[in-house]
């Protein structure tokens, strides 16, 4: 049985996020500089979103660009945000085709504008595209999400537009920038790290974690489908016991 057979359709995670590790290594190993691996990097992208439609995932969020990576080097910056640039022009078609909505979440105003453009006009032309969601996580923090959120909130109660009393979960999620996704189910980082690196904090509570050593470029469909076999073997509890769930 191929991995793909192994896959039971009825258990799919509702929404998956990646954070996408390793670029500059895999280019290291093959003695280029680390652009050539954000390069290749792209190709995994493609490969992924690809498979995550095909398998029927809903929602897949995808980790490209954080806030501290702003304190990168200007080059690889400005070659990521060129690149970023040319995939959104390039796989414009491929997302109809596979009638994929893009969505954003970040301080997208700090974006470069020709990028922040480029980027509006896949969302708005995508927007009624049905089959998956995928998100592209820019400039983004969640510790900033969270600040962002507890001032909108604050400012509600201090004009008496929300009570304090009132505040909970549901009120938090519709303040954050991913009010219109569900929960993150599964998270997946790439390249033997194993860390949260301030992505998604909030959403990840409950989610299950799945750690490889695959450097980003080299992660396939096939590395995809092993990632959610093995979120389909664990149990999730939510705090209750075994019995409870049987």
């Amino acid at each position: 049985m191929n991995s793909l057979e192994s896959i039971q359709a009825k258990k799919l995670p509702k929404h998956v996020a990646i954070i996408m590790d390793g670029n500059g290594r895999w280019a290291k190993q093959h003695g280029m500089m680390r652009t050539f691996g954000h390069e290749n990097g792209a190709k995994a992208v493609k490969q992924v979103v690809e498979g995550s439609a095909e398998l029927g995932i809903e929602n897949l969020t995808l980790y490209a660009f954080s806030t501290e990576n702003w304190n990168r080097p200007k080059f690889e910056v400005d070659t990521l945000m060129k690149l970023l640039i040319s995939s959104l022009r390039k796989e414009i078609k491929s997302l109809h085709e596979n009638n994929i909505k893009l969505l954003a979440i970040g301080t997208l105003d700090t974006l470069p504008s020709k990028v922040n453009k480029e980027l509006l006009e896949v969302i708005e032309k995508t927007k009624n595209n049905n089959r998956m969601t995928l998100t592209i996580a820019l400039s983004y923090g969640s510790r900033e999400e969270l600040i962002n959120t507890i001032k909108e909130i604050s400012f509600k109660v201090k004009n008496n537009i929300i009570s304090a009393e009132k505040i909970d979960e549901s009120i938090i999620n519709e303040h954050l920038y991913t009010r219109n996704l569900p929960d993150v189910d599964l998270l997946i980082r790439t390249s033997g790290e194993q860390r949260i690196s301030n992505f998604l904090l909030w959403q990840i509570a409950y989610a299950e974690l799945y750690f490889t050593d695959t450097l980003w470029p080299d992660f396939t469909k096939q590395h995809l489908h092993e990632a959610i076999i093995e979120y389909q073997k664990r149990e999730r509890r939510f705090g209750k016991t075994s019995e409870q769930l049987s």
